[in-house]
Parts: C-alpha cells; structure tokens; sequence
C-alpha cells in the first residue's frame, strides 16, 4: 500500500473518530438530561420535542444528507472515490468536529455518574455496541480500509467501503442516540425498583428499630427547605437532630439519608417531603411515618405536573392525613387552604401559624442587616401569654413565617422562647435563598433555588427596599407553573417595575418575553434599563462592565441546563 492510499485510508479513519466523538458527547449529554428530570421518560420525551431542532435533529444533521444526497444523484459517475473521500471528511470536519453544543465550558448542572447512571450507560452500550458493528460490517469490505489499486474509479463501484454510505450511517447512528436512550432506560426500570424497593425495605426496617426517635415532616409548594433548616438550627440547642440535606426531598434521597446518615443516638429525625406527582408523599410518609407534620402553603409551583391548584393541595394535605394518631399538626393559618387541612381528623393536635394563629408576629421590619419582629405564643393550657423580640439575619417578610412555623416545632419539644430568640439571631440563611453574600464590592441577594411567585416577589421587594447603591437583578423567571407560567412571568416583571430598579438582566429571550411585557406595561413613565442576556454567564459580563462599588444585585433563580434556550 503506498502512501497516498494510506493518507486516505486515515481520512477514512478520522471521518469515523469525529463522528464517533461527536456520538459519544451526544451520549453524555442527554444522559445528562435524562438525569436532570429526574430519570421519568415522559418528561425527557418531552423535553426532546421541545429541543427537537436545537439538540436532537441539528442543521448539521440535514445538511449533511442533503450533500449525500446531492452527490449521489448528481456527481457520483463523474466523482472518483478519492474526492468523494475528501469531500465527506472536509463536512463531516466542519460539521461536526465541534462538541460545544453538547459539551459547555460553565455547566450548571453536569452529568453525575451514580452507580444509575452507570447501569443506565452500559445497558446503552449494549445497543449502541451492535448497531456500529452492523453499520461498519456493512459499509467496509471484509478487507477493512483497504484502498484497492483502481483509485481513480467512480464511487460506484466501491459500495462495499462507499464514503457517502459510511457518513450516512454514521450520522444516522449520531441521530439515533437521543431516542436509543428511552429503551435503555426502560429496559433497567425492573433493576432500578428492585434496588430503591431494597433501600425503602432497609430505611423501613431502620426507622422500626428506634421507637423513640420522633419524626418531624415538611411539606409546602415553597419554603419547605427554609423552614426545615431554621427547625433545625432551633432543635440542635437540646437534641440529636438529623436532617435531610439540601433539598434531599424524593424517596431515595430521604432513604440515603435514614440509611447512611441516621444514627442511632439521634432524637429526632427531620424530612422534607417534595412532590411533583399525587401519591409521591404517601409514598413518603410509607417510609417514615410523620410525629408532627407542617405544612407551609399551597400554591402553583409544579403545576406544569399537577395540573391544578386542587391537586397541589390534594397532595400537601395528605401529610395530615398520614400524621400518626395523636401527632401535632403544624399549619400556616394565613393560607386559607392550608387552614382547612386536617380538619377531619380529631386524633391530632393543630396548631396555627400567623395573624390570629397560636404563634403571631408583629412590628416586622427588613432591612440590610436582617429582619427583626415581636414574636408572641398565646397561651396553650396551663400557660402564660410568652413573647419576645427576634432578630435574624434571614431576610423578608416570609422568612419570617418560616421561623413562626420552626418555633412551633421548637415550642412542642418544651423548648423556651428566649432560647429561640438566642437561636434566631445565629441562624444562618439558606445557600441561595435569600442568602445575603459580598461579591467583591456588591452586596449580592442569593436567590437563586426560589421559583414561585411568591417568592419572587418578596425578593424583589427586598431588593427594592436597599438605598445603598443601584439595584439590579438577574433572572431567567419562572417555571413549572403550567398554563399560569406566561401569566405569573407577566406578574413577576410588574413587581420588578414597581419596585423601581436600576438594571433587569433578563436570561433567555423567548422565556422572559412575558417578564419583558410586564416591565413594559408598569414603568410609569420611567424608562428602565432592561436588558436580554442569551444566559446567565453573559448577563454576568454585562454585570462586570455596569457594576459600581455599592451596588445591590438580586440573582432570582436560576434554571438547571436543560432549560437553556
């Protein structure tokens, strides 16, 4: 073989490394959307729809068949085996030698190999494995890149080893990867309940084994992690307390928790309970039976999977109803649904949180240090009228309620309201929910894990409230909220509008047009500097150039990747 035929046989080779690398970082990547919705089919099947044309079936895709196509129809008599090598490698070298598509320099979210995915990646493996090896045995003489000496000869008569068939094969297995993924997935849904059913039996069997521990429940559509973590700053003063990290809030993270993190010397055990479909918290509270339930509010997060308000509370109101026989119900007394919850069950004990509940708060005021309000205890049986003053670091008016709904918990443990003040005043906020930070010379408002209108809110009026320096926010918006997403957008940019800020970063131009549209229609005569930022880290070189000494910066959520535009 002299070298000409081996530079081509090279060609030949590096037109199937590029594909195959381009094939391997689609592999990683929408495996790394599979992960982030949390393994459910139906949800990546319709996150493929709505990035058909971006992500799963590219330009690059239908231009390279088009070229195929051409040249087999129009040039294949008159184009010797040697171009038509060349011609293939030089597209398939422009067109998909890039990964930046499929593989970002500043990803949010990347892909986590868990022993899951694992399985999940090699169960893909065995289909990918067989369909290359039919691609490659079928397009290759049993001579494998071996040129025959007649290298001048139309394409035509080298079907065996044909360059337009190998790039079409190739990139139709490129095509394939995304949709291969659901049967992967499907085919090691029995191994994956078998293995979560062996970790609920062993966190079940833990939970039996330690009468006295008392659990304590959470649900809510928002403030649920908030609630929990001050619970837990106030709890620790007198007892063992283990506690559900982060927003550890489905099934196997709680059972991870109970069954690595769950000592035996432990009082009390905290759980926050998450849903996002009806049943997920019954399926909860089947692994730890609730002592004392909360439940912090019902509104319209994850509607997008509920479907309806009815069906949010529906869900949340089933922690009441699972609460064992004579158990403490902790509920917020100004959400008139929440209020209504329990009602039915006489076994338990409710206690009501806020105006004209069993635990009050008045005088609040929020500024840049914090917030600080009269916390007031009406008397239960057998006690006295208690009230002190708080003062936390935690900002907003609904953090203080957070903490009315932790005292409650605290005051069922026989715990002294002036040891919840001292408690309070050390309490530190939650990473990236109204987490007050410097970066550099700004004074930085975190907000980054809130995504409900009531949240968005409050930390836009909290922003609104600092005169230290400019305002400014960064946001992408809302999600999950179903038919009302557009219209609580909508709301979200006239909050912002009548706060009166100095900068809005918007992230994503067709996600926050409804933001946008609202800013617009409640500027009241004064023009604000809004601005759209393709993501979040170009909004950040916008903020680098606009950002002075003093100024305040809000980030309002922040969307995991596969919400990019």
């Amino acid at each position: 073989m002299n070298l000409f035929s081996l530079l081509l046989n090279g060609a030949i080779l590096l037109l199937c490394l590029i594909f195959l690398r381009h094939s391997y970082r689609r592999v990683l990547y929408f495996l790394q959307m599979l992960q982030q919705h949390g393994y459910k089919t139906h949800e990546y099947r319709r996150w493929i729809l709505d990035n058909f044309s971006s992500k799963v079936v590219t330009t690059e895709h239908l231009l390279i068949n088009t070229v195929i196509l051409a040249f087999i129809y129009f040039l294949s008599t008159t184009i010797t085996f040697t171009a038509a090598v060349i011609v293939m490698f030089v597209f398939t070298l422009f067109w998909f030698g890039g990964v930046s598509r499929y593989k970002s320099k500043k990803e949010k979210k990347p892909l986590v190999f868990t022993p899951r995915v694992i399985r999940l990646t090699a169960t893909l493996a065995v289909i990918l494995i067989p369909i290359y090896y039919f691609f490659f045995n079928f397009s290759f003489s049993s001579d494998l890149l071996y040129i025959t000496p007649n290298i001048q000869e139309p394409v035509g008569n080298y079907l065996t080893a044909d360059p337009y068939f190998l790039t079409f094969l190739l990139a139709l297995a490129d095509i394939l990867i995304p949709f291969l993924i659901f049967p992967a997935a499907w085919l090691m849904k029995p191994v994956e309940n078998s293995i979560q059913n062996g970790f609920k039996r062993q966190a079940k069997k833990k939970i039996a084994s330690m009468p006295n521990l008392k659990v304590i429940a959470i649900t809510g559509s928002y403030g649920k992690t908030s609630t929990k973590f001050a619970m837990h700053t106030l709890l620790k003063e007198r007892f063992r307390v283990c506690v559900t990290p982060g927003s550890y809030n489905t099934p196997m993270g709680i059972c991870k928790v109970i069954n690595n993190d769950l000592d035996s010397r432990d009082q009390v055990l905290i759980l926050e309970m998450g849903a996002r479909y009806e049943g997920n918290i019954k399926e909860l509270c089947e692994l730890a039976q609730p002592d004392i339930s909360i439940i912090t509010n019902v509104g319209i997060s994850h509607l997008e999977t509920f479907g309806s308000q009815e069906a949010v509370a529906r869900e949340k109101s089933t922690l009441a109803r699972e609460l064992k026989s004579g158990g403490t119900l902790i509920l917020n007394g100004e959400d008139p649904i929440v209020k209504e919850m329990g009602r039915e069950r006489s076994d338990i004990k409710k206690v009501y949180v806020g105006e004209n509940g069993n635990l009050r708060a008045k005088n609040i005021t929020v500024d840049e240090n914090g917030t600080r309000f009269l916390m007031e205890w009406m008397p239960e049986t057998g006690s006295a009228e208690q009230s002190t003053t708080v003062e936390t670091k935690l900002l907003g008016a609904h953090n203080v309620q957070n903490l009315l709904l932790s005292s409650a918990v605290a005051r069922e443990f026989d715990m002294r309201i002036e040891t919840i003040a001292v408690a309070a005043s050390n309490m530190e906020p939650v990473e990236h929910r109204l987490e007050l930070k410097k970066q550099g010379d700004l004074t930085v408002i975190d907000d980054a894990f809130n995504s409900n209108p009531v949240g968005a809110k409050n930390a836009v009026e909290i922003l609104g409230s600092f005169s230290t320096g400019r305002r400014i926010i960064i946001t992408p918006g809302m999600i999950e909220l179903g038919e009302e997403e557009e219209a609580e957008n909508r709301k979200f940019g006239e909050h912002i509008a009548a706060a009166n800020l100095d900068l809005v970063l918007l992230v994503g131009k067709n996600r926050t047009e409804p933001i946008y549209d609202g800013i617009l229609s409640h500027q009241n005569g004064r023009e604000m500097d809004v601005r759209v930022a393709k993501t979040l880290f170009e909004a950040n070189e916008i903020l680098q150039e606009y950002a002075k000494p003093g100024d305040v910066l809000l980030y309002e959520n922040d969307l995991p990747d596969s919400y990019n535009e």
